[in-house]
């Protein structure tokens, strides 16, 4: 933590962690399944292998040799050094932590450095309001998921300003030891995954899309469905959208309506009267 007042998203609890700052989702094949190979791999690699310091070049010979690196965008680093922190693997984090290593900061020899590693703090810090955060942290216990989520200013905010614009308040992490709030919630966050309207294309992440060498938001053209632009533009293009015609984007517009709907309601009844 560089700023006492900063609540640092990384490593929020026990039972999930972020990744992405270590490009964990930059692999062109960054799906679930691969990056459990890949992290566990690692894992078992770096705790059979690195017994002190001078140990690490070794691992990292092999990592780099036996794992496919193609990428999404060229020019974020994807470090070899990430890998699964507990037994349980549910947390995702870097292995040459201090933490990990019996007080033995081994992070001077990564792409980025120890500095720059203990230092960075991504933008969801300054631009998800610290509730909201607080409310993913909350409802949120997978790692995969968590981490997508987090990082994802618009999908976070988006959601949560719409349905505080319905029902009069700004939302608090204490309204979601509601269950049934939190699951309306949650099903929303997990469209991230399981969004029927995702693009499958890999050169895609939420609303940006890469050529390799550089990166650019994606745009949804509404004219060609005589359309004005959507009030859920911003989460469309975050769950990374492609309509092929007026009912489909029709159909994701009511799933998230009805979605927020369902808060509405659900808060309302869960108000004492």
């Amino acid at each position: 933590m560089t700023d006492s007042n900063i609540f640092v998203l990384c490593q929020p609890d026990g039972k999930k962690s972020c990744g992405a700052c270590c490009g964990l989702y930059n692999y062109a094949d960054s799906s679930r399944p691969s990056l459990v190979r890949r992290l566990r791999d690692r894992t078992n690699r770096f705790r059979r292998m690195v017994k002190n310091p001078t140990d690490v070049e070794a691992y990292a010979r092999e990592t780099l040799a036996a794992e496919e690196f193609t990428k999404r965008y060229e020019v974020i680093h994807c470090c070899e050094y990430i890998g699964f922190l507990d037994r349980e693997e549910k947390k995702v984090g870097c292995l040459l932590h201090p933490e990990q290593n019996a007080g033995a900061d081994m992070r001077d020899v990564s792409f980025y450095g120890q500095e720059l590693c203990a230092g960075h703090l991504c933008p969801s810090h300054y631009f998800i309001p610290l509730a909201e955060s607080r409310i993913l942290i909350k409802i949120i216990d997978d790692w995969y998921l968590y981490g997508l989520c987090i990082t994802d200013i618009d999908l976070v905010t988006c959601y949560f300003r719409l349905i505080a614009d319905r029902i009069g308040e700004a939302l608090k992490p204490e309204m979601f030891d509601n269950e049934r709030l939190k699951n309306i919630a949650l099903e929303y966050f997990g469209w991230k995954i399981k969004w029927p309207f995702r693009s499958l294309e890999t050169n895609r992440l939420g609303k940006y899309y890469f050529d390799g060498s550089q990166y650019m938001i994606s745009h949804i053209d509404y004219e060609k469905f005589g359309r004005d632009v959507s009030p859920l533009n911003a989460i469309f293009l975050s769950l990374s959208s492609t309509f092929e015609n007026a009912g489909q984007l029709e159909a994701a517009e009511k799933m998230v309506w009805d979605n927020i709907e369902k808060f509405v309601v659900r808060f309302a009844d869960s108000e004492p009267s």
